[in-house]
């Protein structure tokens, strides 16, 4: 079954709306199709309408990014991030920024003390992904923009902390507790660990692995378990991301193709989360996907490997074009989603920086979608305009403030 009840505060553009299943006064309202406007839906709280049956199966996302599921998780009213509207978002960038550098420099020595063989102690990740998760907590938007500053030649250690972000954003978005959260960001933090004791040749090797190294690869898995079980700091639920969140729903995964029940759904999502900033990343093998791009290859692959209805969840989370995603502007200019839009999620708060007509760098402008005489009309690669986002971001970005 494809149709959904939604609160109509929870309604997202591109919804496709069957019927109205709650309103208020007398008069019986009846509406179908597809909400195209942010002034529709306005029409439809005016109208008095609480709440609507919307078929996902024929609902559409921006750029074919299709919500076909076949079931729906329930959300918590908390679920959904919501910053102050008066916050200024370039603030709050720049406190994240804080933030995430004093991550990188702890996760940096972590990963340097396991390439040498050395146990680290795992308390001090514990206090960066508590910090990550406060960060959540207080400005999802901020902490989520650094997820995309990629930098290819420190992957690893950026992975994780990304992975940690991500999972904190999405285990809020599905409503668990807090403490649920606090491990799930701590996993997502660990759960490729055992990557760093691996020969360096392997992880950048840039042809087609052979099945020895393809099993030496797997084997981070192994070694990853084999540490947290040493530890004081690695719950269950921990142990349990770390280990399984390799394996797929259809049973082709590893490390033993486990398949639909037998993985939980904290794995299930890590799986997600995993692949989705993998694949937003330049790798030896392969060029990075935008975050849209990224999204489609998520759904492609959702039917069989991985959970239809979480990845589902997932997009509701992190929204049609993330924060932190390089767009190009229908004015011809290249701009940064810094502040997501819940009411209207195809026009979020952007920092315009460079001009496609001229090919030259511009003062950044921060432009509100919803106002400003602008729109998306597309997500974009740096390297399509040899943008070095991550160098960008933080000498221009944040040495404006």
């Amino acid at each position: 079954m494809s149709t959904q009840r939604f609160s109509i505060n929870d309604i997202q553009l591109g919804m496709f709306v069957t019927q109205v299943t709650r309103q208020t006064g007398e008069l019986t309202i009846k509406t179908q199709g597809l909400i195209k406007s942010e002034r529709l839906l306005e029409q439809l709280r005016q109208k008095g309408v609480q709440e609507v049956e919307v078929d996902l199966a024929r609902s559409v996302l921006e750029q074919g990014l299709e919500l076909n599921v076949s079931e729906q998780t329930t959300e918590s009213p908390k679920a959904i991030s919501a910053s102050p509207a008066n916050e200024d978002p370039m603030a709050a960038i720049e406190q994240a920024g804080q933030l995430y550098d004093k991550a990188r420099t702890i996760q940096s020595r972590f990963v340097k003390k396991l390439k040498k063989g050395a146990l680290p102690p795992i308390g001090e990740l514990t206090e960066v992904s508590a910090d990550i998760i406060d960060s959540v907590f207080d400005n999802a938007d901020a902490i989520s923009l650094l997820t995309q500053i990629k930098d290819r030649e420190q992957y690893l250690m950026e992975h994780s902390l990304n992975c940690s972000i991500l999972m904190a954003m999405f285990a809020r978005q599905m409503g668990f507790d807090k403490a649920t959260i606090d491990e799930l960001g701590l996993a997502g933090l660990l759960m490729d660990a055992g990557m760093a004791t691996l020969p360096e040749d392997i992880l950048n090797q840039r042809g087609k692995l052979s099945d020895q190294e393809r099993t030496i690869v797997e084997s981070h898995v192994d070694v990853a378990v084999d540490l947290l079980e040493q530890s004081e700091h690695a719950s269950d639920t921990v142990l349990d991301v770390v280990q399984n969140h390799h394996e797929r729903l259809d049973g082709s995964g590893y490390p033993n193709g486990k398949q639909g029940d037998e993985i939980s759904v904290y794995a299930r999502m890590a799986a997600i989360v995993d692949s989705y900033d993998a694949l937003t990343a330049d790798r030896p093998y392969r060029k990075s996907l935008n975050a849209t791009q990224a999204l489609k290859r998520l759904l492609s692959t959702s039917q069989g490997q991985l959970d239809q209805s979480l990845v589902q969840q997932f997009i509701r989370c992190i929204g049609v074009h993330p924060v932190g995603s390089l767009v190009k502007l229908k004015s011809e200019k290249l701009a940064i989603v810094i502040k997501a839009n819940k009411d209207d999620p195809l026009k979020p708060k952007v920092a315009s920086f460079y001009s496609v007509r001229s090919g030259h760098y511009k003062d950044v402008r921060i432009l509100d979608l919803t106002r400003d005489q602008d729109d998306i009309e597309a997500c974009v690669r740096p390297e399509e305009f040899k943008i070095n986002l991550a160098r960008f971001f933080r000498e221009v970005l944040l040495g404006r403030l």
